[in-house]
């Protein structure tokens, strides 16, 4: 019966407009014109709903107006309706088809707005084929739909999920940002259309997301807190602050630090060169705390992401600009370095895309630099604006705003899984502090990964003032990992993470053992092929920190020393270990440290320090130690 009542309704509503007079503006009763111009003025004053109700009065006044359908079509394409907009469109060409071209290009994007992408390009194609003069928008629309009918041909898998009542309200939702854990979730939620605070919901491995709380003073205030990103040990806030008392510019970025007691104290401007007269914001912290990406607009160049490292004194160092792979003569915003520190996801509407601001995700190459921006493609990016994505630690789960059918209002925040070829590198972490270990007093120190393979820097941060510290271990490769402070031997272990599936973090408390006569350390990245004394390559890391530590005391006199497990016989292993603190020894003499402060000894299996009757036991066994003789 609904079915029939429908098809009756659009056959009387089809006949009245094929018998309607089509009336413009001009020849309108001056009721009608008053009414269109009310709704002009409400569509100036961006009162789209109220625009709206008035062109339908007005089309109520004149069955046949033209001007008002047309207006319709446009506004309608404003409101993101676009399902209204090729209504009225089409309604507007049975009436009068030339009437339609003021609104042709609105009409392309609605239709780009349902999927329709071939469609639309081919109305903004006989747009401009027909138009007397240049028009920059349509041929900027044609390059988008051209793109965009593409890339909708082949659309990447996308299931967005609302992440439901603990999070999202009636108020909008928006900026999530995630610790590396994933388990406390931090958004910025737009209070009754006014005043923006932060959110805070924590997971339970039972329940799922608990019910979000204000982040309370002294980060919400009466001022409106913007963007924000909370580090990834969840100990930092960063965020967007405009027209804060004392504030450089327009917006800042400012930032507070959680107390040992879990308190988080007045936020602060980051000051020089961070912030400027310009408008800084969307600022992301990268895993291990080293470096700040954020954007900055200026009147001259737009928007665009920049980049601070922090310096040794603990001051931010001055932003350089990311390179032309990134930032465009378009917008740049929102970015969100993942904790691989290898992957950046961002928002531009310079690069080729579906004609707004589209998601771009790009990768850091082996020189440092970025590699070519990558669209995340439909229908994750559509032709209205998409921005503000964060992936999680897992590489795959991602978070973003969304204003969907299934929203609790406005905007709220949706997770989805990501498609293989856009996903960052899985990352697990490794936490915990370093302790004086005779003392077992708290010691702040400097944390280092590095890369077994290139022997670069993965990762550096210095713990906290009480010795805490998170440093990011994303998967795929093999790593050294090193605690060092002034007075102590440097601690030594590594993580082989070629091949990790399990496991999303490691707890490893790190006792440094002061600088003393037998003081011993055990050597985890000295790597030699089985029943071989040759130093293979990934060796150099740990031996150039040995070569450090000698010089930096130079009245050191050291042993090094070789232990095998008992597989073989004992006098092979003897020899065995013995040619491996040899080869150890001569790294060092090559490297400039006198020989007479050296003494290679191999104690075969005569010294184990497990049990040899398990795989564990046997590589535990399997080690290179450095010994204080002489201070």
């Amino acid at each position: 019966m609904k079915r029939v009542l429908l098809l009756m309704s659009s056959c009387f509503l089809l006949c009245l407009e094929l018998s309607a007079q089509v009336i413009t503006y001009e020849n309108a009763k001056k009721k009608a014109q008053k009414t269109f111009d009310d709704a002009q003025m409400a569509v100036r004053e961006y009162r789209m709903t109220d625009a709206i109700e008035l062109l339908k009065d007005a089309v109520r006044q004149e069955p046949g107006f033209t001007d008002a359908y047309g207006q319709m079509v446009i506004t309608y394409a404003e409101m993101k309706q676009y399902k209204e907009a090729i209504i009225n469109y089409e309604t507007l060409k049975r009436l009068d088809s030339p009437s339609t071209r003021p609104a042709m290009l609105s009409y392309a994007k609605a239709l780009a707005g349902e999927g329709r992408f071939s469609e639309a390009l081919s109305n903004v194609t006989l747009y401009i084929q027909t138009n007397k003069t240049r028009s920059a928008r349509a041929e900027a629309l044609q390059k988008a739909y051209t793109f965009a009918a593409k890339a909708a041909a082949k659309p990447v898998p996308f299931k967005p999920r609302n992440m439901g009542d603990s999070i999202n309200t009636k108020d909008p939702e928006y900026f999530p940002s995630l610790t590396i854990d994933g388990r406390t979730l931090v958004f910025t939620r737009r209070v009754n259309s006014k005043n923006e605070d932060f959110y805070v919901s924590e997971k339970d491995d039972s329940l799922g997301w608990m019910p979000a709380y204000g982040f309370g003073s002294p980060v919400n205030t009466a001022n409106n807190e913007g963007a924000q990103n909370i580090s990834q040990d969840g100990n930092m806030l960063v965020f967007t602050g405009c027209d804060f008392p004392g504030g450089r510019g327009s917006c800042d970025i400012y930032y507070t630090i959680r107390t040992e007691e879990g308190l988080w104290v007045e936020p602060m401007n980051m000051g020089s060169p961070i912030n400027t007269r310009d408008w800084e914001s969307q600022p992301s912290l990268s895993a291990d705390r080293q470096t700040l990406y954020f954007a900055r607009e200026t009147a001259d160049a737009g928007s665009e992401i920049f980049m601070s490292k922090l310096q040794p004194n603990g001051k931010w160092g001055f932003p350089e600009r990311l390179d032309s792979n990134i930032n465009t003569p378009g917008r740049e915003t929102t970015p969100f370095i993942h904790p691989d520190n290898q992957t950046l996801y961002f928002a531009s509407n310079g690069h080729e895309g579906f004609g707004d601001m589209d998601i771009f995700y790009s990768r850091r190459q082996p020189d440092g630099s970025w590699g070519p921006a990558v669209n995340l493609g439909y229908p994750i990016n559509t032709v209205d604006e998409d921005a503000s994505l964060i992936v999680a630690a897992d590489g795959k789960t991602a978070y973003f705003a969304s204003d969907r059918s299934d929203s609790r209002g406005q905007l709220d925040i949706y997770t989805f899984e990501l498609y293989p070829e856009a996903r960052a590198q899985r990352t697990l972490f490794v936490r915990g502090y370093v302790y004086d270990a005779k003392t077992k007093r708290r010691l702040v120190g400097n944390v280092e990964l590095t890369d077994l393979e290139t022997g670069k820097t993965a990762a550096v941060v210095r713990t906290d003032k009480i010795g805490n510290y998170l440093i990011p271990l994303p998967t795929g490769k093999d790593y050294a990992f090193n605690v060092n402070r002034k007075g102590y031997l440097f601690y030594s272990d590594n993580f082989s993470l070629k091949n990790k599936t399990d496991d999303s973090m490691f707890v490893r408390d790190i006792p440094l053992v002061p600088l003393d006569t037998s003081a011993v350390m055990v050597l985890y990245n000295i790597f030699f092929d089985t029943r071989q004394f040759n130093l293979k390559p990934g060796s150099e890391i740990e031996l150039n920190r040995l070569v450090g530590l000698m010089q930096e005391n130079p009245t050191l006199i050291v042993e090094i020393s070789g232990h095998t497990d008992n597989v073989g016989n004992d006098k092979d292993n003897m020899i065995l270990s013995e040619r491996r603190a040899q080869a150890v020894v001569k790294y060092l003499v090559d490297k400039g440290i006198p020989a007479d402060r050296l003494q290679a000894k191999g104690y075969g299996e005569t010294l184990p320090v497990a049990e040899n009757d398990t795989p564990g036991g046997r590589a535990a066994n399997r080690r290179t130690e450095f010994k204080i003789l002489k201070l």
